[in-house]
């Protein structure tokens, strides 16, 4: 394949790409494999918002590697998909114990990280390191898909290994470490700012004169992937048990499973279940709070909170404990919960 689009990337992203984002212009792997785990689907907006605040918390990977993993997760509430956050605990734990503190410079070495794969390893090396290594995020395949006119159906993992073999051919030539940061964050900015899922802004492309889809007049059309996304629903119970000095309990959801690793009000798939639990002495002082539906990605949660005040720190028959307003801020909270709690401090 003949340099066009590798040299087209190149000069548009030094003109009219995106440098302004906080993660940008450096070439530190500490920094980029953050905002890249952090950007996983999640919009950028939203990322910027933690991405100075963990930084500010956890400035290295060896403080990230150091710090508990409560502290980690209490500041990822909120971000969604908490497996991230745990995986990024466990990174920078390997990072230092088997790598002396430094991330490893090659792409194939960065994959034996926990949460790290072929694409985010490819974005650390080639950013940070400039080896000639292909991403394909979201982003990437729309804009290469289009490019190439290539229509196989992703869902079939031959035909994404296909477009990973073109990606890789297309990179630049004759890589530098100039060049290869510079194509890599190219492609992120074209997927990001022109090449848009929907009403792409073909006019203002620098591939535009050989893009296929365009061409045909049908962008909207790429990347072919049939395998849709199945919601599902689930209601839960929450058993809101709070004491006359307002402190909550709380327990530590299991690993795997919703919310794992934050901590939250007692589970129930079943009021009933919740009532069994309260006790016969407890019943008449359950109270049923609006139910509220919070969507996940995968599922939408119809959550029913169940009010129980009490007039002191008694122990009760589930695992967990009490905490007050203090340990409340300090710890790792579903969205959610944290919203039914902030509320009740409110009021």
């Amino acid at each position: 394949m003949d340099g066009f689009l590798a040299t087209q990337v190149v000069r548009w992203q030094a003109q009219s790409g995106r440098h302004d984002l906080p993660w940008q212009n450096t070439r530190d792997p500490y920094r980029v494999w953050l905002s890249e785990i952090m950007l996983q689907q999640t919009q950028v907006i939203t990322v910027q918002a933690y991405f100075g605040r963990f930084l500010a918390r956890f400035p290295d990977v060896q403080a990230l590697a150091q710090a508990p993993l409560d502290d980690v997760l209490h500041l990822w509430a909120g971000l969604g998909y908490y497996s991230r956050a745990r995986n990024l605990h466990r990174c920078a734990q390997d990072v230092v114990r088997l790598h002396g503190g430094r991330f490893p410079e090659a792409a194939e070495q960065l994959q034996t990280l926990p949460g790290i794969g072929r694409s985010t390893a490819a974005a650390i090396a080639a950013l940070c390191f400039g080896q000639r290594v292909a991403i394909l995020d979201g982003n990437v395949k729309r804009v290469l898909t289009r490019y190439l006119g290539f229509a196989d159906d992703l869902a079939q993992s031959a035909n994404e290994r296909r477009l990973w073999d073109l990606a890789t051919k297309l990179l630049p030539g004759h890589p530098t470490l100039g060049n290869m940061a510079r194509y890599t964050q190219g492609m992120m900015d074209l997927g990001a700012t022109l090449c848009t899922s929907k009403k792409p802004a073909c006019v203002a492309c620098p591939l535009a004169s050989r893009c296929v889809a365009n061409d045909l007049g049908s962008p909207e059309k790429f990347p072919n992937k049939t395998r849709k996304l199945k919601r599902s629903a689930q209601s839960i119970w929450l058993l809101w048990v709070v004491a006359a000095d307002d402190s909550v309990w709380l327990s530590q959801r299991p690993t795997p499973g919703v919310w794992a690793g934050l901590y939250c009000m007692p589970l129930f798939e079943e009021r009933e279940a919740l009532r069994a639990v309260a006790g016969p002495e407890n019943e008449s002082g359950l109270q049923d709070l609006p139910p509220f539906k919070h969507v996940l990605t995968h599922k939408d949660l119809y959550l029913h909170p169940v009010w129980l005040g009490l007039p002191g720190r008694q122990a009760l028959p589930l695992e967990g404990q009490w905490f007050d307003g203090a340990q409340l801020a300090q710890l790792g909270l579903p969205a959610p919960i944290k919203k039914l709690l902030t509320k009740h401090q409110q009021a």
